[in-house]
Parts: C-alpha cells; structure tokens; sequence
C-alpha cells in the first residue's frame, strides 16, 4: 500500500476552509484566491476518491470524509506550527516565559529553581509572577502554572500536576499551640482565624470537609495575598490555612505544623499552554514538575 501524502498545498488549503468553514476566508488567510483554494481542494478529493464538502444552501458543509480529514490535517498543522515555534526560538535563543501566582512563585517554585536550570538548561525560564486570575493565552507568555478547578478550556492544553490538598497550620511558637496541637478540629472554631481575602472561601471548604459549621468559624487577621498569610502563621500570629504544596518546605523543617492534615478541594495544580500544538519545551517541564510534586506525597499527613 501506498504511504503517499496528497500534495501538501491541497492541504494546506482543504484545512483552512475545514477550520474557517469558508473558501474566501481561506483565501485571505493564505493569500490566494477563492478559485485557488477550490481548485486544491478538488485535486484532493480527486486524490483520495471522495467528496469532502457538500452543498448546504449558498455554502457548504464537511461530509463525513471532510470531518475526519480536518480534525487529523487539523492536528498534524498545529503540531507543526508548534514544532517549528520551538525551532525558531531556540535558534533566537529566546527564553520559555512562565506565568506563575507570586505566593506559588515565591513559596515552591524559587526553592527549588536553581534544581530545575541545572536538570532543563535547554529551557532558559523567565519568570512572570501575578496575582488574581491568570490567563495562560496573554501575548508574552508560553505557559501558567496555577491551581485552578476543571473543566478545562477548550483552547488550552492543560498538564495536570497534582490534586490540591488544603489544611490548617501554625508554629509552635504560637501562645496556643500546646493546647491545640492534640485537640480535634473542632477545636479551632475557637481560634481567631487567620485568612487572605483573595480566597475567603478556604476555611468554610475546610470546615465542611471536617463535619464542622462554617458559620462558627472566627475570622481574625485577613491579608490581602497568601504569601503574607503564611508569614504571619509561621511568625506565631495565629492558625492559617493554605495548600499543601506551598508550604511542604516550612512543614519538613518544622517552621509550620499540620497537626488536622490536608483535605482535597478538586482544584488541580496545572500547567497551562495556550493552543493546541505540541510544546516540547512546556512537555518537559511539565514532566519535571510531575516529577518534583510526586517527592511530596511522603510529606502529606493523614486527612
């Protein structure tokens, strides 16, 4: 059997009139004529045998051929735009820029950066950090590394890294830390609660997970991002609240404590690549971040 392509320009053409669903679309986009891109797309239905659009009224629809046909041309041009993205900007020596929330930045990802350029020097990682919701497809930037709750859109490829896990913690140096690091729960609908205002809805998701009434809850001290939060925790002000990957290190050197563990919230810790092309860069880091996340799972107390 023949592995033979059809023409590569017939292609070209036939799959940018599938995605536009126009003809004259299509001609504009690859800067031909409307009667070019029709006479490509009739020497591949000659090529193959079949009909791949229909007339619809004064437009045309895919057959059933036509379909199968975009979504694998479709899939095959967007892995080699992608591919050749790749080539292009390590030609140009041009960094991999990753987007990343300041207090998952500053709390997981710096300690352990120096570790990752020595294990992906290929990579050259330039650092965005942000706050409030981030989107993985504003110009600038190649990926986003955040916890956010499926489903997942449509135009992003999205690695998923790790389940979210959230706890309570405190210092030992806080004045109630004796009384409290053997007590249920329960017994921290007592304590003026630190919290941040950017996720008030931690410690109530918490508090359910645990069969506790969120309205007993005190709020004390808010802070405005969690990086502050759990500065304060491990400085003694109070009990706080946060996700098990951003404070393992403080956990392992016995600067925060765990004693209630972490509860799932269904919230993922993902990277984000907009489109949907082939990254090899962003599949290795995300290969290197799996792997990273998965040294965690010995440090993560009992729910």
């Amino acid at each position: 059997m023949s592995r033979d392509l059809p023409p590569l320009n017939a292609l070209r053409a036939f799959e940018a009139a599938a995605r536009l669903q126009s003809v004259s679309r299509a001609g504009e986009e690859l800067h031909v004529t409307h009667g070019a891109i029709s006479r490509q797309i009739r020497v591949l239905e000659e090529q193959l045998g079949v009909s791949l659009f229909d007339k619809d009224g004064r437009g045309v629809k895919l057959t059933e051929a036509g379909v199968r046909l975009r979504d694998a041309a479709g899939d095959a041009f967007e892995r080699l735009r992608g591919v050749c993205a790749e080539i292009r900007q390590r030609q140009e020596g041009a960094p991999f820029v990753l987007g990343c929330p300041g207090s998952l930045l500053a709390r997981w990802f710096i300690p352990r950066l120096d570790r990752l350029n020595r294990d992906l020097p290929e990579l050259r990682l330039q650092l965005s950090a942000s706050e409030g919701e981030l989107d993985p497809r504003r110009p600038g930037v190649d990926a986003t590394l955040c916890f956010a709750t499926p489903p997942w859109p449509a135009d992003v490829q999205v690695h998923e890294l790790d389940t979210e896990r959230i706890g309570p913690v405190l210092s030992p140096r806080y004045a109630g830390y004796e009384a409290l690091r053997g007590a249920p729960a329960a017994a921290l609908l007592g304590e003026p609660l630190l919290h941040t205002v950017s996720r008030p809805q931690a410690w109530p998701q918490w508090a359910l997970a645990q069969g506790l009434e969120p309205a007993r809850l005190q709020q004390g001290q808010g802070f405005e991002h969690l990086y502050y939060l759990l500065e304060a925790a491990a400085a003694g002000l109070g009990v706080a609240i946060a996700p098990q990957q951003l404070v393992a290190d403080d956990l392992a050197a016995g600067r925060l404590l765990a004693p209630w563990g972490f509860v799932e919230t269904g919230a993922k810790l993902a990277l984000w690549v907009p489109g949907r092309g082939h990254d090899l860069r962003a599949e290795r880091l995300a290969g290197w971040l799996a792997a990273e996340l998965n040294g965690l799972a010995a440090l993560r107390s009992p729910v």
